[in-house]
């Protein structure tokens, strides 16, 4: 009896102790993946975002120059240039923080804080040096133009890749975390499940020693301490496979939506601020509309698309995969997120942006053409206006469609961050305070008056 109860009172404590180690590290994970990496990649992501538009804003200054029917445009993208640089500056003073713990994310952080400065410092020159030659639109004096240059080859050679990096930094975290996370809980359900059962079966063995050996019908006590342990086995592993689903829900549903847009906005941002480069920058050009046909591959990937037959192969693919929702065939950030649909809403809202991409490269494609028959004007009108159906208005339909979408994933993923810390914030010291108690129950109740009739 002696040993049955010491086996019982050790598989109780093992019990204990396995749902704590189980779900502490459940929560040490969720901590780690819902309130630290995730946010810190998609601020990351939002820095590039920022960054990239901040550049856009410059182009496009030099874009309108001095023409006089682009005043109002002209103030408009200065005022968003001094919004994209305070929130620039805010994501760097969160991501300086968040990355206290990590020497390379520091270290692309503080790459970024060094250079930003000399990044505004070149586009204000270049600014004042377009405001004294008083250029047209899109002919930027040469030295404006190559202030603006050294601007930009500053930000896609090092703050971008920096911004980037930090990004990645994080993405590895969470997917590292993830991982071992999701092999923690698979493993500690079974080894709940396994020490349970002993537990279980112990008690049994002990109720039955005490009712053949004292002629007992069954020990009230014991037979408490077996129900409630039954209960608690069945709490514990219930919570466990509840965990799991909100980190499948919160990381694989959620947060790889979530940085997929993110990432792809702010290379949307990148690709917009190609065109302004293009049209300004005739030295460049094919430079600019390679890296436009590249951060296009980057959102939605055709193989072997071209700078010509990049439009008619998307509308190829758009085709097959509107006849057949279940059709996803391309890749890129966006061809990610289809394949990656889970709740309510967002199927359509990332069609939108699907659309409303489509139809921003048709824009796109109108607006070369008008630039190659010398109709420069007519192009630049096309580029910067804010009218349906000229190129800007409709970027800002897709990367509306794009915050929606991540609005939705976003929302998601925090609550079921905010379900997982519901759950093991308390279920851990519930069940340790059941097994507690039935602990006390068996020793004190249910076996020390049986043992004291051997005096």
């Amino acid at each position: 009896m002696r040993g049955l109860t010491a086996l019982s009172l050790a598989a109780l404590v093992g019990l204990g102790a396995t749902a704590t180690a189980v779900l502490g590290g459940a929560r040490d994970g969720t901590d780690t993946i819902g309130h630290r990496a995730a946010p810190q990649a998609t601020r990351a992501a939002d820095l590039y975002f920022a960054l990239s538009d901040m550049d856009a804003q410059a182009a496009n200054l030099l874009l309108v120059g001095d023409d006089q029917d682009y005043t109002a445009l002209r103030k408009q993208t200065l005022d968003t240039y001094e919004q994209r640089r305070d929130q620039a500056d805010d994501d760097l003073q969160q991501a300086a923080q968040s990355s206290a713990d990590d020497p390379a994310g520091q270290r692309a952080v503080q790459l970024v804080l060094g250079r930003l400065g000399s990044y505004e410092a070149l586009v204000a020159r270049a600014q004042l040096l377009e405001e004294q030659a008083g250029a047209p639109a899109s002919r930027p004096s040469p030295a404006a133009l190559d202030a603006y240059r050294q601007a930009s080859d500053l930000l896609r050679n090092q703050l971008l890749p920096a911004a980037d990096q930090v990004t990645a930094a994080n993405e590895a975290t969470v997917d590292r975390v993830y991982g071992q996370q999701r092999d923690a809980l698979d493993d500690g359900w079974w080894w709940l499940l396994a020490v349970g059962l002993l537990a279980l079966a112990a008690l049994s063995g002990l109720q039955r020693v005490l009712a053949v050996r004292y002629r007992r019908v069954v020990n009230p006590v014991l037979a408490v301490v077996t129900l409630l342990t039954g209960v608690v086995l069945v709490a514990g592993l219930h919570l466990v496979g509840r965990t799991e689903d909100h980190l499948v829900t919160a990381k694989s549903n959620a947060y790889d939506s979530v940085i997929a847009l993110s990432r792809a906005r702010a290379v949307a941002y990148d690709m917009n601020a190609d065109e302004s480069r293009y049209l300004i920058d005739p030295g460049r050009a094919a430079v600019w509309e390679q890296a436009y046909l590249d951060r296009s591959q980057a959102v939605v990937h055709l193989d072997g698309a071209t700078t010509g037959s990049y439009g008619s192969q998307l509308q190829d693919a758009l085709d097959r995969h509107r006849a057949d929702g279940s059709v996803v065939p391309f890749g890129g950030f966006l061809g990610n997120e289809l394949r990656n649909i889970t709740f309510p809403g967002e199927q359509e809202a990332a069609e939108r942006v699907l659309g409303a991409f489509q139809e921003y490269q048709v824009i796109d494609r109108r607006m070369r053409d008008l630039h190659d028959a010398g109709k420069l004007k007519e192009a630049i009108t096309l580029n910067t206006g804010l009218a349906e159906g000229q190129s800007n208005y409709q970027f800002g339909q897709l990367s509306a469609a794009m915050e929606d979408t991540i609005t939705i994933n976003r929302t998601a993923m925090d609550t079921a961050v905010s379900a997982a810390d519901g759950d093991l914030d308390g279920g851990t010291a519930a069940l340790a305070g059941a097994l507690l108690a039935a602990a006390l129950g068996l020793t004190a109740v249910g076996v020390r008056p049986r043992l004291r009739e051997y005096r």
